[in-house]
């Protein structure tokens, strides 16, 4: 047997006895096979002897009949067992929700974290192996760039050694020139006659004004930053803490944080460091490798790598379909990636061999751009001139389309007109757009940021804003060239007009910045590239 009220085991011949033990219980005995069938109500909690019969869901205790009608008068009262069965009924959904959706998303998340930590172990040591394997390339890189800066030493010393000993040259033939001025002298003073004192002129003051003194200097040698800009380096992921990261069976993805960066001052005046004259009879686009080399194409189908400081032609590479590239841009491995119109075709140049990345349908690429994350940006035009779109990559898969604004009206103009393309340290996506005379800028999701359509007055020939090459700078600054004025705009990120590069500029076309924030342009009709400073 087994009594429901106190909670005890009980043979038959004990329960006699166990209803006399306390007679204030009302004892329920049951077959042992059915015990605890029997529900227990609390006690009264201001009166443990009683039972609470009531429940006060003001005060959520259990209360008796004699509390009702004192501490707990006029709260909003509910019979103990209707109350129980609610609560019952919400811990089975609650257990129900625990067992069928919350336990298995811990399980799923836990299995997440222990699969991107197996990856993660995967990846590291696949990164490992690719340094070490890049040991040897690296050593290569830095034997090579030793030879560059020797042989460029050498240069700077011999010239400024023929500077010298030019000067030298000069001093010398002065002095003999005095010596011998100092010997006729004598010679005219032990002579008697009258006639060669008279006629001797005095040199004395031509010799006086003492020749300008030359002065040669060594260049700076600064091998942090030439090691910097010639080897690669790893860069440091911020550690990222969401609260609601995760969600039932999803994980929410956060959008990329915005870049930031010392603030530089310009120039009052931009300044033409280097001119390189690329032999192209019109000259198109400009793209940075490292701060000492430049690619470059013009009109033919040959695309140029120059060394920037010796102005040398390093390599020529020609398209693969032998048409002239519509634009070009160095990806974020420092390979060669270039548009060609005519093929419909994106093509990346990698060991002087070019694959073909892209192919595409019913459209044509104009603009293209490698973004910090490996990503290309291509802007492209309809075969029938009525639509373009900007279309993001990564390798050959579409990854996204940016073409019409929230209006669902186009962002940019159509027809064969070029177009070209930058991304911008805060991840906008910036288009010069030619047809439409006008720079339209878009947030990494797409959405309109603004236009820019030039600034009035424009310097030399006061023509309509006329925008081909775009690029942006480490402050975010948005670079575009205007054509007809024979100059460049810079305007910030939000738009809004900053000032003019002039420079003696003929026709801009194409632009780039290298990781100093020197700006190179391209000139159509002089076939020069210009490196112009603009920071201090």
């Amino acid at each position: 047997m087994y009594c429901d009220t106190c909670l005890v085991n009980l043979c038959k011949a004990c329960v006699g006895e166990h209803f006399s033990v306390d007679l204030s219980k009302s004892h329920k005995i049951v077959d042992f096979k059915d015990r605890n069938s029997t529900l227990l109500c609390p006690k009264c909690t201001s009166h443990d002897k009683e039972t609470g019969e009531m429940y006060c869901c003001e005060c959520d205790v259990p209360v008796c009949s004699g509390c009702i009608s004192t501490d707990h008068l006029g709260h909003n009262l509910m019979k103990i067992m209707q109350t129980h069965d609610e609560k019952r009924d919400n811990l089975i959904k609650e257990q129900v929700e625990l067992n069928n959706k919350i336990f298995p998303t811990y399980q799923d998340i836990a299995s997440d974290v222990q699969n991107r930590m197996s990856q993660l172990e995967k990846e590291y040591g696949e990164l490992s192996t690719t340094i070490t394997k890049h040991g040897e390339d690296w050593h290569g890189e830095i034997d090579k760039l030793v030879m560059e800066l020797r042989v460029e030493v050498d240069e700077m010393k011999k010239s400024q050694l023929q500077t010298l000993q030019k000067h030298l040259d000069e001093i010398n033939k002065n002095i003999h020139d005095i010596k011998d001025e100092i010997t006729l002298i004598g010679t005219v003073l032990n002579s008697t006659d009258n006639a060669n004192t008279l006629s001797m002129p005095s040199k004395a003051d031509v010799y006086k004004a003492l020749p300008s003194k030359v002065i040669v200097s060594l260049p700076e040698f600064n091998p942090k930053e030439l090691l910097a800009d010639h080897l690669f380096s790893l860069t440091p992921i911020p550690k990222k803490s969401d609260d609601h990261g995760y969600q039932m069976k999803t994980t929410e993805k956060t959008p990329e944080a915005r870049f930031s960066s010392a603030i530089k001052k310009m120039f009052t005046e931009p300044h033409t460091v280097t001119t390189i004259d690329t032999g192209y009879e019109k000259l198109y686009n400009v793209a940075s490798l490292r701060k000492k080399e430049i690619w470059t194409n013009g009109i033919d189908n040959k695309m140029k790598l120059f060394n920037v400081i010796q102005k040398s032609l390093l390599k020529s590479i020609r398209t693969k379909s032998g048409n002239t590239p519509e634009d070009i841009a160095v990806t974020k491995s420092g390979d060669l990636v270039y548009t060609d119109y005519s093929a419909r075709t994106v093509n990346l140049v990698k060991n002087e061999k070019t694959e073909e990345v892209i192919r595409l349908k019913n459209w044509i690429p104009h603009g293209v751009s490698s973004t910090s994350s490996g990503d290309l940006l291509v802007i492209m035009g309809s075969d029938d001139k009525k639509q373009s779109k900007v279309v993001r990559y990564s390798g050959s898969t579409e990854k996204q389309t940016i073409q019409f604004d929230d209006k669902g009206k186009p962002l940019y103009s159509s027809g064969r007109y070029n177009r070209f393309i930058a991304e911008n340290r805060n991840l906008d996506i910036c288009v010069s757009d030619c047809a439409a005379n006008a720079v339209v800028v878009v947030n990494q999701a797409g959405k309109l940021n603004f236009r820019y359509a030039g600034h009035t007055p424009a310097p030399k020939k006061h023509k309509p804003f006329s925008p081909r090459g775009i690029t942006t700078d480490s402050q975010s600054h948005i670079l575009t060239a205007d054509h007809n004025n024979h100059c460049v705009h810079i305007i910030d990120q939000d738009g809004q007009f900053i000032r003019y590069i002039d420079c003696g500029l003929s026709k801009p076309w194409g632009l780039c910045t290298d990781t100093s924030d020197n700006l190179f342009v391209a000139q159509w009709k002089n076939g020069q590239v210009k490196k112009i400073k603009y920071y201090q």
